[in-house]
């Protein structure tokens, strides 16, 4: 029997998921589906209780529905419980289980892109504290960093962030950004500057140790403003593209009971799809 899983949210016209899942379930010849829902905010919770009802063994969630989609877990793993929110779900055993794997596909990208990017592990700096900022932030101290600076625009929106971790997440209004630059091993772009058709984030890279990693979740363009300077500098990069990639594979081995590789062939499919759609560049 074909198996189904699918990408919720609203909208879902854009996500690259389908893409993903059905390169992997051609490339392991799996009888399964990966389809599109549109699901607004109104009605998700129904949506994901009726997931079975619907011949769905899970799906993934996207924006704006995360944390209504945490609100009706019977189980959640422990980043949808450090989160409050959900991007994974999948049935076992007649519950609803999920778990957010924006974290594992952010680390799981630096280490396959920038092997030994956390050898000293004493400062990460993060700029933006919404949504995907909390999954950086969260899997940044369970990688075991010292020390994490959430730098924001709003110094309250960074100090709720903040507050969520403990005494080694520490927010920072935007104009100190300047004070650590110098003392961190890696910046993490989590904002939507710099994003196609957004202003770029534009910040004093010579302040960086050279030995610093330079990373952005943001893939649309792939080669953001700010990785353009960061490469230029000799600073060594990692793109936003790796970060979607590496999250799929959690929810594909619950789904279809295979866990897929993340290969250059792959990343190829989903570079080719920006180039047609014209998203390479800024």
């Amino acid at each position: 029997m074909t198996v189904r899983a699918c990408v919720t949210g609203q909208p879902v016209t854009y996500s690259r998921s389908p893409l993903l899942h059905g390169y992997w379930l051609k490339a392991y010849g799996i009888d399964g589906a990966y389809e599109r829902e549109e699901v607004p905010p109104e009605m998700a919770a129904d949506f994901y209780r009726s997931l079975a009802a619907r011949g769905y063994a899970g799906c993934n969630v996207t924006l704006p529905n995360k944390e209504i989609a945490f609100s009706v877990l019977d189980e959640a793993d422990e980043s949808a419980a450090a989160l409050g929110a959900a991007n994974t779900l999948w049935l076992d055993g007649g519950k609803l289980h999920g778990a957010s794997t924006d974290g594992y596909g952010f680390i799981a990208n630096l280490d396959a892109s920038a092997p030994g990017w956390d050898g000293a592990r004493n400062c990460a700096l993060v700029v933006g504290a919404g949504g995907a900022s909390r999954a950086v932030v969260h899997a940044l101290v369970g990688r075991g960093f010292d020390r994490v600076v959430l730098a924001n625009r709003t110094l309250e929106r960074a100090e709720t962030v903040a507050s969520l971790f403990g005494p080694r997440v520490r927010p920072l209004a935007f104009d100190r950004i300047a004070e650590v630059m110098g003392e961190a091993d890696i910046l993490v772009n989590c904002t939507s500057l710099g994003m196609k058709g957004s202003d770029p984030l534009t910040l004093d890279l010579t302040r960086l140790r050279q030995e610093a990693v330079v990373s952005d979740i943001v893939y649309v363009p792939l080669m953001t403003p700010l990785l353009k300077a960061a490469s230029a500098a000799g600073f060594r990069i990692v793109d936003g593209l790796g970060m979607l990639l590496h999250q799929g594979v959690p929810g594909f081995r619950r789904w279809f009971g295979v866990t897929p590789e993340v290969t250059p062939e792959l990343r190829a499919v989903l570079v080719e799809d920006l180039r047609a759609k014209g998203q390479l560049e800024a």
